[in-house]
């Protein structure tokens, strides 16, 4: 299973969110070139990415910053407002090795379809965050009405291999991922599956990886010192740098 320490950018800091709320928005480290070189240090070879701004508002302001990170070494997925081809192009020329398609998927799921064609599925993969069973959209302040089970396999149906599914209730919370609603999201499509939200510490890590899903984000658990990053890399496996 693939390990994906996290860097959330909001007005170029690198800041966490509890459920997703932007009032809680707070500043959890100082220089997000320094976070990831302490998550390369540790072992890890991906880092998730998300653009705050862009899943807002759709005004990306921090592609210096991802730039930077990319030449590291390690492989980027970066969310955050991709609405294009146009935001597709301009992500993977800072850099980044996957984009997180969002809420884009939701309202323009042909934009997902031809993405895919253009670019390889394993170049494109789609956010589902989920609250209450339901997607939501626009950095999770909107809900979409669609249950993510359904939606899931819609994505499957155009085309999508890949998808992190975060469920907003746990997100920030270090109360432990929603297995349950991975297992049936891994029951309902045949999609690699990355959890993303809740996870409190490493023995979190060995339960999904146990589950057979594809990966794990890790955000809060590391800000707050929960979690023994090189276990978890090591935990999680072989960390395959794959196309």
């Amino acid at each position: 299973m693939l390990i994906f320490p996290a860097i959330d950018l909001k007005d170029r800091k690198v800041v966490r969110l509890y459920k997703g709320d932007f009032t809680t928005v707070h500043q959890v480290a100082e220089d997000p070139l320094v976070t990831a070189g302490a998550f390369l240090a540790a072992g890890a070879r991906y880092i998730h990415m998300v653009d705050l701004d862009g899943a807002r508002d759709g005004r990306r302001q921090n592609g210096d910053i991802v730039r930077a990170v990319a030449a590291t070494g390690l492989r980027v997925e970066l969310g955050g407002g991709i609405r294009s081809m146009a935001d597709l192009e301009a992500v993977f020329a800072l850099g980044a090795w996957r984009a997180v398609i969002g809420s884009a998927a939701v309202s323009d799921p042909d934009f997902v379809k031809a993405a895919v064609l253009r670019y390889g599925p394993e170049r494109v993969a789609v956010g589902i965050d989920a609250r209450d069973g339901l997607v939501r959209t626009a950095g999770w302040t909107e809900n979409a009405g669609i249950p993510y089970l359904d939606f899931a396999k819609q994505m499957e149906s155009i085309g999508v291999k890949y998808i992190i599914f975060t469920d907003i209730d746990t997100d920030g919370t270090l109360s432990g991922p929603s297995c349950g609603a991975l297992a049936a999201l891994q029951k309902a499509v045949s999609c690699s599956i990355t959890a993303s939200g809740g996870v409190s510490g490493n023995a979190d890590i060995r339960t999904l990886r146990d589950m057979g899903l594809y990966g794990a984000i890790i955000g809060k658990a590391w800000y707050a010192g929960a979690i023994d990053l090189a276990q978890a890399v090591a935990d999680g496996g072989p960390q395959e740098v794959t196309a």
